[in-house]
C-alpha cells in the first residue's frame, strides 16, 4: 500500500472544539501562555494544559518555557494554512446545509430578521445589541465600542473567540454605520460571527427574498436568551 499522510491523526486533534479554538487563537503567529489560551477556550488551566500537550505531541504546536510559564505557538506556517482551509470548508458546508433543509421552518415575521451587509439586521439585531450593552458584554469606550472581559468569556462559551476575530481585516466590534433605517446594531467581525453562528445552528436560514432571513421557533427562543437577564 502506498504511503498516505496521517490526516486522520491531525483531524482527531482538531475535532475537539476547545483544541481548535486554542489553535485559532494562535493563527496570527504569536506565542501565547497556556493560562491565556485556557481563558480563551473556557477551560481550567489543568484541562487546557492536557489539550495543549496533545497538540504539541501531535506536531501542531511548539512549546516554549519562559520562566514559570509555558508559551505555545503554531509549529509551522503550514499548520495555519491547513486550519484556514478547514475554516473555509466549514463555511461552504454550513451554507450547503442551510440551503438543503428538507422541511420548511415555521414562518415568522421576516421584518424582524434581516441581513445588513454581512451581519444581522432588523429588530432582532437591535434588541440583541441593547441586551449586550445592558448585560455588560459590550461597552462604549474612548476608542469606540469594545468587548468587556465578561463578554469575552460569554462569547467564548458560545464558540466565538474575540482574540481570534481581532486577526481579521475588519473592526472586531463596532456599531454598524448603516443605522438610518435599521437602528443601532452590531457590525464588524463580531456581528458577522454571530450571524454565522445563528446560521450554523439552524436558527436562521436564507429566503428567496434578498436581505431577509427566516427564523425557527427554537432560533427565536435561543437568540432571545443571549445576554438576557432571565
Amino acid at each position: 500500500m502506498e504511503y498516505a499522510p496521517g490526516i486522520s491523526q491531525i483531524a482527531t486533534l482538531l475535532a475537539d472544539p476547545k483544541r481548535s479554538a486554542m489553535i485559532w487563537a494562535l493563527m496570527d503567529g504569536t506565542a501565547r501562555p497556556s493560562d491565556e489560551l485556557a481563558l480563551l477556550a473556557g477551560l481550567s488551566t489543568a484541562s487546557a494544559g492536557a489539550h495543549l500537550a496533545r497538540l504539541a505531541s501531535g506536531g501542531l504546536l511548539k512549546q516554549e518555557a519562559r520562566g514559570r510559564k509555558r508559551f505555545f505557538r503554531l509549529a509551522a506556517p503550514e499548520v495555519g494554512a491547513a486550519v484556514e482551509a478547514l475554516a473555509s470548508a466549514s463555511l461552504v458546508r454550513a451554507d450547503q446545509i442551510s440551503r438543503s433543509v428538507a422541511h420548511p421552518l415555521p414562518p415568522l415575521p421576516l421584518r424582524r430578521v434581516g441581513v445588513c451587509c454581512d451581519h444581522l439586521g432588523g429588530e432582532m439585531a437591535m434588541e440583541l445589541y441593547q441586551r449586550l450593552l445592558g448585560a455588560g458584554w459590550i461597552e462604549q469606550q474612548e476608542s469606540g465600542l469594545g468587548v468587556t472581559s465578561i463578554g469575552v468569556a460569554r462569547f467564548a462559551e458560545r464558540g466565538i473567540y474575540i482574540p481570534a476575530l481581532a486577526h481579521r481585516k475588519v473592526e472586531t466590534v463596532c456599531v454598524c454605520p448603516e443605522t438610518n433605517d435599521i437602528g443601532l446594531h452590531l457590525g464588524g467581525a463580531l456581528g458577522a460571527g454571530l450571524l454565522q453562528l445563528f446560521m450554523q445552528m439552524g436558527w436562521l436560514r436564507a429566503t428567496e427574498d434578498f436581505g431577509q432571513l427566516q427564523v425557527s421557533s427554537s432560533g427565536q427562543r435561543e437568540i432571545s436568551k443571549i445576554a438576557s437577564a432571565a
